[in-house]
């Protein structure tokens, strides 16, 4: 796939996001813990915008980081103030940040907000499963298997996933293993811990089965 393309499909998903965050208002829950929507808003631009934003990896600065977060998202608890904050985070990064850059945007950008979309949709009380793209979807794929040893590390068994057209992926090798099966939306939700809130089933032995249902990926 060409790189316009997939940066069509980033951008796509941006406005994607964006749109069901103004759509969903300020203040609905999500399935991040402890954020409305407004913080998720407060996170994105941060996360683009900010060397704060280096909190999340460098402890000295993820007190800051928690801080700033919550200013901006008190700051934005009128309709007007939130749409403002989403329209932000709508127009991309400014020229300096390094999600300007194409291919960090494309590696970083594409599963995050798509993530963070299914994290607005999927915290109401009746939701759907989006139909995608198959290029997305793909895309999407492509991300998943490449993370997956990082996502499956601390898995206490192995992790193969495996798609409805009957492509496979080993995420972890062991000899006591569980085949997760779903379509890759529904395998990237699980993946990044969403999993209580996607649609997939679990193969293996009574052992392996009994362990994986206490487990949850994370990052």
């Amino acid at each position: 796939m060409l790189v316009s393309e997939v940066m069509h499909l980033v951008h796509a998903s941006r406005l994607a996001l964006a749109e069901t965050l103004l759509a969903a208002g300020p203040t609905a829950q999500t399935l991040c813990a402890g954020w409305q929507t407004r913080h998720l808003a407060a996170h994105l631009v941060l996360r683009e915008n900010s060397l704060l934003a280096a909190g999340t990896i460098f402890k000295p600065l993820s007190k800051k980081l928690d801080e700033k977060l919550q200013h901006d998202a008190d700051q934005a608890q009128s309709p007007e103030s939130y749409a403002a904050l989403v329209r932000r985070f709508r127009s991309g990064p400014g020229k300096y940040s390094p999600f300007a850059i194409e291919k960090v945007d494309q590696a970083a950008n594409l599963s995050e907000y798509f993530i963070h979309t299914e994290d607005v949709r999927r915290a109401r009380a009746q939701w759907a499963p989006r139909v995608l793209d198959p290029e997305y979807t793909e895309m999407l794929w492509q991300s998943l298997t490449r993370m997956s040893r990082l996502l499956f590390r601390k898995a206490p068994v192995g992790i193969i996933l495996a798609r409805p057209d009957g492509q496979r992926h080993v995420a972890k090798k062991a000899p006591n293993a569980v085949s997760i099966s779903g379509p890759v939306t529904e395998l990237m939700l699980y993946a990044f811990g969403r999993t209580e809130h996607c649609l997939v089933t679990f193969e293996g032995g009574d052992t392996a089965l009994e362990i994986i249902r206490s487990y949850k990926p994370t990052l």
